[in-house]
């Protein structure tokens, strides 16, 4: 736990952590280090290993990364966005701490075919503590549900002291799923009004446009259920 920062905002620090290769482009896998006066959190845990299942997007790994800008052992809390297999697949390394996840999501990692690579999900020592909606975690963080992505999708939302930061794993695939949202959660998202987004598959986070009147989506909300998934949300990378 982290002492003598009581009056200090969270911090967010992303840390990339892998590559793929999807549709022909790398595609960078970042996880996120949130540094709370209560504790430290990541949210997603990217990729430790290597698994047939998705060698079609010849991933890449950044062990140091995870040995110098992690530090597994000062993790308290995980928490994982939605459960594919670059976002779950260092659970392993945070045996015995509490990791949060939708119900939903747990759900239908470990019974829907084609989703995800199980064994990663549950990994021996791997603590889930499902949730149902949202959920304050800590002062200041609280998890909440931004269907679209996946059925159980969850962000992480930081209050800064500002308007908040979000931490968004694939709610929005790229920058531009924010711009012009069309699923729920990427319309939630922007309800929020938050000062950035950051993004699993961005080097950069997402900034709202100059003059951009993020707050008009508020209204939407009740009838943004089915619209269509990101066009990077191929079939072939349904596992992603």
């Amino acid at each position: 736990m982290i002492t003598g920062h009581e009056s200090s905002p969270p911090t967010i620090r992303p840390v990339l952590v892998a590559e793929l290769l999807a549709h022909g482009e790398p595609m960078p896998v970042y996880v996120h280090v949130i540094e709370h006066p209560d504790a430290r959190v990541i949210v997603d845990t990217g990729l430790t290993a290597l698994h047939p299942a998705v060698a079609d997007l010849d991933p890449r790994l950044e062990p140091v990364s995870w040995q110098e800008d992690v530090d597994v052992a000062s993790i308290d809390v995980v928490i994982n966005t939605h459960l594919h297999f670059d976002h779950c697949g260092g659970n392993h390394l945070f045996a015995g701490r509490p990791t949060y996840v939708q119900r939903r999501e747990l759900d239908d990692a470990r019974t829907r075919d084609d989703y995800t690579i199980r064994e990663w999900v549950d990994a021996p020592g791997v603590q889930y503590l499902p949730v149902d909606g949202e959920l304050e975690v800590l002062p200041g963080l609280r998890l909440v549900p931004t269907p679209g992505h996946t059925r159980g999708s969850q962000v992480v939302v930081v209050e800064t002291g500002r308007r908040p930061v979000v931490v968004g794993g694939d709610t929005a695939v790229c920058s531009g799923d924010l711009d012009e949202p069309r699923t729920e959660g990427q319309r939630l998202v922007r309800a929020l009004e938050p000062e950035l987004v950051w993004l699993s598959h961005e080097h950069e986070p997402w900034l709202p446009r100059a003059g951009q009147r993020v707050g008009r989506v508020a209204g939407a909300i009740a009838t943004a259920a089915g619209h269509p998934r990101s066009p990077m949300a191929a079939p072939s990378r349904s596992r992603r």
